[in-house]
C-alpha cells in the first residue's frame, strides 16, 4: 500500500463495539476514516475526535443501495478505500429447532449477504487503484461451532467460504483479504447484538450452558477491541498477510483444538474414505487446489 497518503478505512457497523474501536483506532492511527451504521447520529462522538478525518455515513447492510451510496462517497471525498472492514452482524442464540426461518432468513441476510453487498459495492475501486484490503470479521464461530450457536456460526461459515474464493479471485488486482477470527472481545455482541430465540424444554440441557455463558461472560470479555484494531492492521501491513486470523487464546485454543480433531478423523477414516473409487479407474483431471 502507498504510504504517500494517508490510509482510509471503510468500517461498517462503526456506532458500537468493534466497529467504534476499529475507527478509533485508526484516527489514533492518523488515518482517515469512513464510519457507517444505521443510525449515523450514533457517530457524533467519532466525528469530533477528527471532524476533517471522518465522513459519517448511513449504511444499512440490508439496503444493497446504501452500500453503493457509501462507497461512492467514500471515493469522493477520500479519493480511495483502503481498508475495508465488514463488521456490521449481530447474534443469535438458540437451537436450530428453536429458530424461526424469519430470524435465521435475517442473519443470513445481514451477516453474509450485507458483507456481499458492501465488498460488490466496493470492488471495482479496489480493482482500479489495484491495491487495498478487504477485511470480514468472522468469528471463532466461523471455524466451529457449539450447541446454540448453530444460526450465527452458518452465517460466518458462508462469508468464510465466500471469502476464501474472493481472495485468491483478486489477489491478481493487488487486494488482500483477511478473515478475522475474534474470541470473546469487551463489544455488545453477547448483549444488544445478540437475539435469543424461544426456549424448548426439550433443548435445556444441550444449549442451556450456552446460554447461560453468554449472559454471564457479557461485561466481562478479557478481549480488548483496541488491540484487536492494532493486530488487524499488522497482520495487513504484513508482506505476507494470513487468510485467517484468530484473535484472542480463547480463539487460537479453540481453533488449534478442532483442527487437531479434524485431522485425527481424517487419519482414522483414511482407508476407508480413499476406497470408494470406480474399481479400474484412472485419475484423468487435475484435482484443484488452494494457490
Amino acid at each position: 500500500m502507498s504510504s504517500s497518503h494517508p490510509k482510509t478505512w471503510f468500517i461498517t457497523g462503526a456506532s458500537s463495539g468493534f466497529g467504534h474501536a476499529f475507527a478509533s483506532y485508526a484516527l489514533q492511527k492518523g488515518y482517515n476514516v469512513v464510519a457507517t451504521a444505521r443510525n449515523p447520529s450514533k457517530l457524533k462522538s467519532l466525528v469530533a475526535l477528527a471532524p476533517n478525518r471522518v465522513l459519517a455515513l448511513t449504511l444499512d447492510v440490508d439496503r444493497p443501495r446504501d452500500a453503493e451510496a457509501a462507497v461512492s462517497a467514500a471515493v469522493e471525498h477520500f479519493g480511495r478505500i483502503d481498508v475495508l472492514i465488514n463488521n456490521a452482524g449481530y447474534g443469535i442464540i438458540g437451537a436450530l429447532e428453536e429458530t424461526p426461518d424469519n430470524e435465521l432468513r435475517a442473519l443470513m441476510e445481514t451477516n453474509f449477504f450485507g458483507a456481499v453487498a458492501v465488498i460488490k459495492a466496493a470492488l471495482p475501486a479496489l480493482r482500479a487503484q489495484r491495491s487495498g484490503a478487504i477485511v470480514n470479521i468472522s468469528s471463532l464461530g466461523g471455524q466451529l461451532s457449539f450447541a446454540g450457536f448453530g444460526a450465527y456460526s452458518a452465517s460466518k461459515f458462508a462469508l468464510e467460504g465466500l471469502s476464501e474464493a474472493l481472495a485468491q479471485e483478486v489477489a491478481a488486482f493487488g487486494i488482500k483479504v483477511l478473515l478475522v477470527e475474534p474470541g470473546n472481545f469487551r463489544t455488545n455482541l453477547l448483549g444488544s447484538g445478540t437475539r435469543e430465540m424461544p426456549v424448548m424444554d426439550a433443548y435445556r440441557h444441550s444449549v442451556g450452558g450456552t446460554r447461560e455463558f453468554a449472559r454471564g461472560m457479557h461485561g466481562s470479555q478479557i478481549g480488548d477491541p483496541l488491540k484487536a484494531a492494532a493486530a488487524i492492521d499488522m497482520a495487513l501491513e504484513a508482506e505476507k498477510t494470513p487468510l485467517r486470523l484468530q484473535l484472542g487464546e480463547d480463539a487460537v485454543a479453540a481453533v488449534r483444538a478442532h483442527a487437531r480433531t479434524l485431522l485425527e478423523d481424517l487419519e482414522h477414516w483414511q482407508t476407508v474414505a480413499v476406497n470408494t473409487r470406480v474399481d479400474g479407474a484412472v485419475e484423468t483431471a487435475k484435482p484443484l487446489t488452494a494457490s
